[in-house]
């Protein structure tokens, strides 16, 4: 599944951007987990960096579409950000936020359908991604969707943002080496959580972003907080 955020003060606008990946998904059979954001504020202040694709509106009353996307870049350098916009030329300056690529309104079906799909492409061709040994052959997650590891016995369990598990066969310290590099902390003896999903860390536990609550262990703590901190950007260790 792709995460897509639509940034669009308009909302007829909004809805029919909204309603052509809904189609592009029917059509191609891509899932897609959308959200529609009427102006870049609220995207930015409640962000986090696990959108896929982003459609952001150039032309916007509160903050135009160029600064909020340079403080998109500061948050997310991975998301494939795509401008749309009433004129060509105020695209032109996308590279220098990395933008995939820009739609001129009114945007037409086709024109949204090829965008999109190249938009996809990029995601699937830059996302981490693990290839698990599962009963009966093979099977690939993509890291970002995965919000703890747990380890019972000698099975490592990867419990998706949708709700969904995995379990395969593995010891925590393997994982955990495969993992550290991808953003994931180990909090406890059983559980290696990913960064990007910790919504709140207290005394003795964190809460992930799915509302689970996963114990740090003493003898895990100061290691974890220390990365954490340097994942964030922060020296500084509670």
């Amino acid at each position: 599944m792709l995460k897509v955020a639509i940034i669009e003060d308009e909302r007829p606008a909004a809805d029919l951007l909204a309603r052509y990946v809904e189609r592009y998904g029917e059509e191609s059979g891509v899932e897609f987990d959308i959200t529609v954001y009427g102006e870049p504020t609220t995207f930015l202040d409640t962000y986090r960096p696990d959108y896929d694709i982003v459609f952001m509106d150039i032309e916007m009353p509160n903050m135009d579409g160029m600064e909020a996307a340079r403080r998109l870049r500061g948050i997310d350098r991975r998301a494939v950000l795509v401008f749309v916009t009433n004129v060509a030329r105020l695209a032109i300056r996308g590279y220098e936020v990395d933008a995939y690529d820009y739609i001129v309104k009114p945007v037409d079906y086709r024109t949204f359908a090829r965008k999109l799909r190249g938009a996809a492409i990029r995601c699937r061709r830059d996302e981490d991604s693990l290839m698990l040994t599962v009963r009966g052959g093979m099977r690939r997650i993509q890291l970002r969707d995965v919000v703890y590891v747990e380890v019972t016995g000698h099975t490592l369990h990867f419990h998706s943002r949708d709700g969904g598990e995995t379990a395969v066969g593995g010891t925590m310290g393997d994982i955990e080496r495969r993992l550290r590099e991808h953003g994931f902390l180990r909090c406890g003896k059983a559980y290696l959580a990913n960064r990007l999903h910790i919504a709140d860390i207290g005394a003795a536990s964190l809460t992930m972003d799915d509302g689970t609550e996963l114990p740090i262990g003493r003898a895990y703590r100061r290691a974890f907080l220390e990365g954490f901190a340097a994942a964030e950007g922060n020296a500084h260790v509670g």
